[in-house]
């Protein structure tokens, strides 16, 4: 399967921290640029590198087996059963994104100043990559999204369970046409069962989309998971 090259965004500073952002289906890394855009311009993050990777193009089961960017493929939009049939596409993606968190790795960057995040389908695929990676991450975040696999979450999870104690950041509009608000309150309450923590935000006549009061409080989530450094570790040889 062929996962074209990210789009990465390189800290204005010194490299200390890495957020990877994954996209819904049938868009790109691109449409998500304007996150980093939005810090930059206010001088947020400027120790993070930001990652935006593209999913293969797959055929689509609810879009009549048409080919388009997808991390796995969707039968139909009725209930949660339906978005996580693809249990293969799903698995081969989580890998991918755990290559791209090992990537960052084997620049130097702990795993615990890695934070993955995504929407919509991306949010769905972040979710379950950060559950199941092996180490401790810094944090993970979905947005209009809910928990894939959810059945065999459990038997997924690594010994130790690492990011058991990694807040989780979930935003949802209660408006959302897409992916019922009532998969994402779901999907907090499962995962909340599993031992996780979440914070989990509800959005006022939200759609399918995200607002500005919500990358605001994803903006504070982030500012309490990858605080600046400075030089506060500049002689420690893994940063």
């Amino acid at each position: 399967m062929a996962y074209r090259a990210p789009i990465v965004v390189p800290a204005l500073k010194r490299h200390t921290a890495t957020i990877i952002m994954m996209h819904g289906l049938g868009d790109s890394g691109a449409g998500w640029l304007f996150l980093s855009e939005n810090w930059r311009r206010r001088s947020k993050f400027e120790e993070v590198a930001f990652v935006f990777p593209n999913a293969p193009n797959i055929p689509i089961t609810l879009n009549g087996g048409m080919k388009m960017p997808g991390w796995y493929d969707i039968k139909s939009l009725g209930d949660l059963a339906s978005r996580e049939a693809d249990e293969t596409g799903i698995l081969r993606s989580r890998d991918y994104i755990h290559s791209l968190i090992d990537a960052e790795v084997a620049k130097g960057i702990p795993t615990t100043r890695v934070v993955v995040g995504g929407f919509s389908q991306g949010g769905a695929m972040s979710l379950i990559s950060g559950t199941t990676y092996g180490n401790q991450l810094g944090g993970i975040f979905g947005l209009s999204c809910y928990l894939l696999l959810h059945g065999k979450l459990q038997e997924l999870i690594p010994e130790g369970s690492p990011n058991k104690d990694t807040p989780i950041f979930m935003g949802h509009g209660d408006s959302d046409q897409v992916v019922a608000h009532k998969f994402g309150k779901m999907s907090e309450e499962e995962l909340m069962k599993l031992g996780y923590k979440v914070d989990f935000r509800t959005y006022k006549g939200l759609a399918h989309s995200a607002d500005p009061e919500e990358i605001d409080h994803l903006e504070a989530y982030l500012n309490q998971q990858l605080p600046p450094l400075g030089d506060e570790k500049k002689d420690d040889p893994s940063l």
